[in-house]
């Protein structure tokens, strides 16, 4: 029998050699508790004790006590404690992991054409004067969003009409849309619930400390609730090597699971409300029977909430309840209970009911506790870290309150940028009642005073982006306090800031290699069967033609790739490429439609499953966003198509209702997301920071060439973003402090998922293929975002001694490129070379933008 000691203040016992502490039970104001309660000899069964108070926590004792199952019941005046016997078997302590590299509906190609690229047949005419619809003077070709004022919230629709003509529509969509209740709005593919409405339905979301999945009948409990885990970061494994080829957290371990005597193995799972931060989530005892429970789903969400509609609480758990508290009531109409469970860790719940009078709690075995009554309210439960007191009463301070959405606002002024993120709340009528929400390490830093003012000392790890801090407050605002507003088309850095002046030897090198470039064959460069390719051959193009017109002032050469750029653009803008594009109304999207034709879902990398259409896209916004500028007039005939482009993977608003917000730029992670509607063990993923930040980039030099203040700033702020998150969480400089000391000399995450880091890539594991994903395309953003500490303690890992030389192929050329952030001397002596190679360029690459851009940086000679 376990010692006890019971004072007037604390109670503590032990079970072998763990120390549990019970904190007094707090009653209500005016509200007593006539029962007499049992003595701490007392033995389970003997007694049910009742309440008179209707807001006061009770437990019940199982009504049978049998001979395998007897629960030891401690109680004081002010605590009641129920400690269990020790299971019959094992509780699940390690859960799962998935080690091996998941690939479906992901390409294995590498991430740019490397077939040799031919000789210009013909060089393109460089005499006569500019055509009269190019506007080829500097000063005339600008558009700089100067004559419209940035919103007071930049988040504002584009357009709110259908997509254009061109761009036909269909009914259907290869993927199911599994249990989504409201199917007529444009619903979101790469946000972190889609895993509720894929394939099995069982696989974990991501919610940032905690993940929670549908039990589905498995586990210990064999429960059919939504169970809820959060892990550790002694509870991670780890693969191969030093530094650690991968860092993984277990799935399947299933902590508390909410579920109700109703539901069993006909139980379905359903969604609505799926927006950018939340979904609800429900369960159902059939298909044709309402929601027994629905748990309202928010990215940082302080406590997992589920809300009871007329059902009997059932709370469960694989991992075993080892104790179960009755501890008191941290205000009216709130019962508190404090779990410990079978492996150490101590969880608070809050029972409110809607009723005033919450059903009694009754444990009946090791995984299992049951409710009395039905109950209609809810209940929620919170992970408090070590069973500290201090952050105990904040938990209590903000139980009865929870998150139902977010929705996101900013503007920006000059160089400084600021958004907020403001919580949709419901819960007990108490405007007193804040609400507590997890924030990550790049919310912390950039918070505003105000709200830095609102952290708690409560820290919890969260699984790929370092410990998670507890806030509260219904809105967050947050501040970046150096916008690149000044970043255009040149070469940019930090410190040199736009460089489109550049010396005489650099002009000279770069005009030795540009006619015979731009003379290439554009269109068998560009028109592919896949938007990704075909984007990266336009960018390419692009980068190059600005680099001719605006650094080597060579107008008439500019003016004539010009007009081949056009036209193959053209193709495109027309919708006649091999795979032309299609709204499908069914997701609501914009998609490629390769894998309808071809039955592939990895066809164009998973375009049409909506994978990486930021990546895609941004390519050809950028392009866009250059011919624009270089010709005014060419807009009127090609802005709507191009916007479409961005409404798809960039919506800035719900009133646009053809696609929804941000599908891909998760606002909470501070990044985006690239796997789309593909079932996954280990969540979202992303491959390739770099594309990332270059759809901010395209984004905003897209918005300043159209003339809209308000996507100009939210490009600006989207790097901002960006360039903070990828060095938190992508791009690991030694003295990271949120990626783990084992990982971060591989220098990159590889493919950052919800749940792991892997240092690979979907395309093998070559060092310039993990590293260079990162890289590409080498851009006027990249200074940016790849700090030059970083680049120097990258290249000093994989590439310096004349290792960089080793390297085949196109990979060479993106090493040296990116080289130049902290070397352009040497970048530039690689690409000015006489004997220089044409297979070190990949195919999005040219060596007129690599020149320009190393010269810019300051490497070519004076």
């Amino acid at each position: 029998m376990p010692s006890v000691m019971i004072t007037a203040a604390l109670l503590t016992f032990l079970i072998g050699s763990t120390t549990v502490r019970a904190l007094p039970q707090y009653l209500y104001p005016n509200k007593t508790t006539t029962e007499t309660r049992s003595s701490a000899n007392s033995t389970a069964g003997e007694r049910q004790p009742l309440l008179n108070s209707t807001t006061t926590p009770a437990l019940r004792l199982p009504s049978k006590n049998t001979s395998d199952f007897k629960v030891k019941t401690l109680t004081s005046e002010s605590v009641t404690i129920q400690v269990l016997p020790s299971p019959t078997e094992p509780p699940d302590l390690s859960g799962t992991v998935q080690s091996s590299l998941d690939k479906t509906g992901r390409s294995s190609c590498q991430p740019f054409r490397t077939e040799s690229i031919p000789l210009p047949t013909y060089t393109v005419t460089v005499t006569g004067a500019p055509s009269s619809t190019s506007a080829m003077s500097s000063e005339q070709q600008k558009v700089i969003s100067s004559n419209k004022a940035v919103s007071s919230n930049i988040f504002l629709p584009i357009s709110t009409g259908a997509p254009p003509s061109q761009i036909g529509s269909r009914p259907d969509h290869p993927v199911p849309r599994q249990g989504i209740v409201d199917q007529n709005g444009p619903l979101a593919t790469n946000k972190f619930y889609a895993n509720f409405f894929l394939g099995a339905q069982n696989q974990a979301s991501w919610t940032h400390p905690y993940s929670v999945s549908w039990s589905k009948g498995s586990g210990n409990a064999k429960s059919w609730g939504l169970s809820v885990s959060h892990i550790d970061a002694n509870q991670r494994a780890f693969g191969q090597g030093d530094p650690a080829q991968y860092f993984i957290n277990p799935i399947g371990l299933q902590s508390v699971i909410f579920s109700a005597t109703e539901l069993s193995s006909g139980t379905v799972l359903t969604t609505d409300t799926l927006k950018a931060f939340s979904v609800n989530v429900n369960l159902s005892p059939s298909a044709e029977a309402q929601p027994k429970i629905t748990f309202p789903l928010v990215q940082g969400m302080g406590f997992v909430t589920a809300k009871y509609n007329a059902a009997t609480p059932l709370i469960q758990s694989s991992i075993f309840f080892r104790t179960l508290t009755a501890a008191g009531s941290p205000a009216n109409g709130i019962a508190k209970y404090k779990i410990v469970l079978e492996d150490g860790k101590t969880w608070l719940l809050y029972l409110i009911a809607t009723s005033g009078i919450p059903p009694q709690l009754e444990v009946t075995s090791n995984s299992q506790i049951t409710g009395t009554d039905q109950l209609s309210g809810f209940i929620q439960i919170a992970k408090n870290p070590e069973g500290n007191a201090a952050n105990e009463a904040k938990y209590d301070a903000s139980a009865g309150v929870y998150a139902t959405q977010a929705e996101v606002s900013g503007t920006a002024k000059g160089v400084t940028g600021t958004y907020s993120l403001n919580w949709g709340k419901a819960g007990v009528a108490d405007s007193n009642r804040k609400l507590i929400m997890f924030a990550l390490p790049h919310h912390v830093q950039s918070f505003d005073s105000a709200t830095a003012g609102l952290k708690t000392a409560i820290q919890l790890q969260t699984t790929t982006k370092g410990m998670a801090t507890g806030v509260v407050g219904d809105a967050w605002n947050m501040t970046e306090s150096n916008l690149a507003t000044d970043m255009d088309f040149a070469p940019w850095s930090p410190t040199l800031k736009s460089q489109s002046s550049l010396s005489a030897s650099a002009i000279a090198a770069i005009n030795s290699v540009s006619t015979s470039e731009v003379s290439q064959d554009m269109n068998a460069q560009t028109n592919l069967d896949s938007m990704y390719f075909s984007g990266k051959g336009l960018s390419k193009f692009a980068s190059m033609i600005y680099v001719i017109n605006d650094i080597t002032k060579n107008k008439v050469l500019a003016n004539a790739g010009l007009a081949k750029l056009k036209a193959a653009f053209a193709v495109f803008a027309t919708n006649k490429q091999k795979y032309p594009l299609v709204y499908e109304t069914a997701w609501k999207g914009v998609v490629s439609t390769g894998a309808y034709v071809t039955g592939d879902a990895g066809q164009d990398f998973g375009n049409t499953y909506y994978n990486d259409h930021h990546f895609h896209y941004g390519y050809f916004i950028f392009t866009a966003a250059v011919i624009g500028y270089l010709d005014p007039s060419w807009l009127a005939g090609n802005q709507d198509y191009v916007n479409t482009l961005v409404r798809d993977a960039a919506n800035p608003s719900t009133s646009d209702t053809f696609f929804p917000f941000s599908r891909a730029f998760d606002w909470y992670n501070g990044h985006s997301w690239a796997k789309g509607v593909f079932e996954s063990a280990d969540g979202k993923d992303e491959e390739s920071s770099s594309e990332d930040a270059f759809f901010a980039y395209a984004l905003k030099m897209w918005g300043r060439t159209t003339n809209d203040p308000n996507m100009e700033a939210r490009g600006n702020l989207m790097l901002s973003i960006l360039a903070r998150t990828l060095q938190n969480y992508f791009l690991m400089e030694s003295s990271n402090t949120n990626q783990l000391s084992n990982f971060i000399e591989n220098k990159v995450t590889g493919i950052l998922f919800e749940n792991k880091c892997d240092h690979v890539t979907y395309f093998g594991t070559n060092p310039e293929y993990i590293q260079g994903i990162h890289m590409v395309p080498l851009n006027p953003s990249s200074a940016l975002t790849r700090t030059k500490t970083f680049v120097d303690q990258e290249w000093a890992k994989y590439f310096n001694n004349g290792r960089v030389d080793q390297v085949a192929g196109g990979w060479r050329g993106i090493l040296y490129a990116n080289y130049a952030i902290t070397n352009p001397t040497a970048a530039f002596e690689f690409f000015s070379q006489a004997n220089f190679d044409a297979g070190w360029l990949d195919g999005g690459a040219s060596r007129t933008w690599y020149l320009a851009y190393a010269a810019g940086l300051g490497g070519a000679p004076n």
